[in-house]
This record gives C-alpha cells, sequence and structure tokens, in this order.
C-alpha cells in the first residue's frame, strides 16, 4: 500500500518503510508524528483519491534526522560598475521514515 501525503507545501508518495526529506519540523529526533493530509491511497486492489483530503486517513512516522543540506551560492553582479556580491544558503530538512498508513 502507499499513500501520496503533504506536507511543508510539497506532496510525497510514501510506503511502509520508505525514508522522506521533508522541510523542518519542531520535533526532536525519535518524537511520532501523524500526517493527516493524506490525498490518495494507492492499494493493491483499490484506490481512493480525495477532495482534496482522505477523511480519516492518516501516515504514521517517525523522525530520524534534522540536517542541512546542501549549501546554495547566490551571486549578483552588475557590468561595469564594480558591484558584485555573493550569499549562500543552506536550508533545514527533517528525514521521516514511514512507519504505518492507516486508511478510513
Amino acid at each position: 500500500m502507499q499513500a501520496i501525503i503533504s506536507s511543508g507545501g510539497k506532496q510525497f508518495k510514501v510506503g511502509k518503510g520508505s525514508k522522506i526529506n521533508v522541510e523542518k519540523l519542531n520535533l526532536n529526533v525519535g518524537d511520532k508524528i501523524i500526517f493527516d493530509k493524506v490525498l490518495a491511497i494507492i492499494a493493491e486492489n483499490s484506490n481512493v483519491i480525495g477532495k482534496p483530503h482522505i477523511e480519516g486517513a492518516s501516515v504514521d512516522g517517525k523522525i530520524i534526522e534534522q540536517y542541512r543540506g546542501e549549501k546554495v551560492t547566490i551571486i549578483k553582479f552588475k557590468r561595469r560598475k564594480h558591484y558584485k556580491k555573493k550569499q549562500g544558503h543552506r536550508q533545514n530538512y527533517t528525514r521521516v521514515e514511514i512507519l504505518k498508513i492507516k486508511d478510513k
């Protein structure tokens, strides 16, 4: 069984035991999390699609790691004006392991 969930403005296709990287969640490593915004459930014999979410369905997960992504470099440059600006950014992420998919 697989599900499509929404977290942090993004959609993820997950199955039991899969690991996903979502935008930073303010939880500690080892905490349990319940994703209740389930958009679709894909089973062997039937598919359920929510409008927009499936009532009563949820996906349980466990926080594995809090980490920062790769550095993205931003460079601004104006020719002939001696203007250069360099800036970097690292996004915070949370790695979640999916434990269970509950349909209604």
